[in-house]
């Protein structure tokens, strides 16, 4: 390099490093997750602390962070005043009743250690929508907590008692899917409904994947999917909800050829599985913790 060029090579690093020093930060004390997002603690942050951080190591996320949840939806923020009571009705029916079957040292090894709250549903883009989700059993997201409403609430109404089942059925579902995914369910339960799952679950009712022996119409989706919403279906409803939806299969076949007696088989197959597996691998009475759920679910809604 001869001088002209160092000569140019040195003006045009000084005149970049004068661009760079125009465009710098100079107080970044007010930027979102570089300290402008602190805050006085609440009612409601001492709630969470006491309830659920100090014994569970739980952290609880409800002041809105797009972040935490999907970029591509158009969400709202929880409501505060029902932050409190949401997560309260998921101690009760969740937490305090696996802890009843087993012990707290199971549910601070195998609950979630994160969870991230948003007011509204999130839809997708096949018309259905997403109620809540788990990933890697780390962090859990639960949706529409605008529309939670118990029966000593304000405003309730009976129809509000599908909005809690709903909650309470996403979470069971989810926890199932952790549960799992650390000991796998006996391979048996993939043979039952072999065939049946399809990718247009969405388009079936809850009735007619009853009569091809599914829970729901979701549990036509895949076979992990089929084991968490029975566990799902069955904590929430209760015994006398599942045995419901047993009587409910009409007599004849369904459109894949499916008798009313194949369907109740089925079912019949998948609840003792559930149940085995919650004894063998877990060592939990299935049927005693539905109870316990199901009866903290009634004091919400009845």
């Amino acid at each position: 390099m001869n001088n002209t060029q160092k000569r140019l090579f040195f003006f045009c690093l000084l005149a970049s490093l004068a661009s760079c020093k125009k465009e710098s930060l100079d107080n970044v004390e007010n930027i979102p997750g570089l300290g402008g997002d602190t805050w006085a603690a609440t009612p409601i942050d001492t709630w969470i602390n006491d309830s659920l951080t100090v014994p569970f190591n739980i952290a609880v996320k409800y002041k809105w962070d797009q972040y935490e949840l999907s970029l591509n939806k158009t969400l709202v923020p929880p409501k505060e005043d029902k932050i409190i009571p949401v997560l309260s009705a998921v101690k009760k029916v969740w937490i305090d009743t696996y802890i009843a079957e087993t012990d707290s040292m199971f549910m601070k090894k195998y609950v979630p250690k994160f969870f991230a709250l948003a007011g509204s549903a999130s839809w997708n883009t096949d018309g259905t929508i997403t109620l809540g989700t788990a990933e890697g059993g780390r962090k859990v997201v639960l949706y529409v907590l605008n529309n939670f409403r118990t029966k000593g609430m304000t405003g309730y109404v009976p129809s509000d008692s599908f909005n809690i089942k709903q909650m309470f059925h996403t979470i069971e579902h989810e926890f199932g899917h952790i549960l799992h995914q650390t000991v796998m369910y006996p391979q048996d339960f993939k043979t039952i409904s072999v065939g049946f799952y399809t990718s247009n679950w969405n388009n079936v009712s809850d009735a007619t994947a009853h009569k091809d022996g599914f829970v729901t119409a979701y549990a036509e989706s895949a076979p992990d999917e089929d084991f968490v919403e029975m566990i799902g279906v069955m904590l929430t409803e209760g015994r006398a909800g599942f045995e419901a939806i047993i009587k409910s299969i009409p007599a004849g076949t369904s459109d894949n050829n499916t008798t009313q007696a194949q369907a109740i088989a089925r079912l019949r197959m998948k609840e003792s599985i559930v149940v085995s597996y919650f004894k063998d691998t877990w060592g939990i009475d299935f049927y005693s913790l539905q109870t316990r759920v199901r009866t903290q679910v009634d004091k919400l809604i009845r």
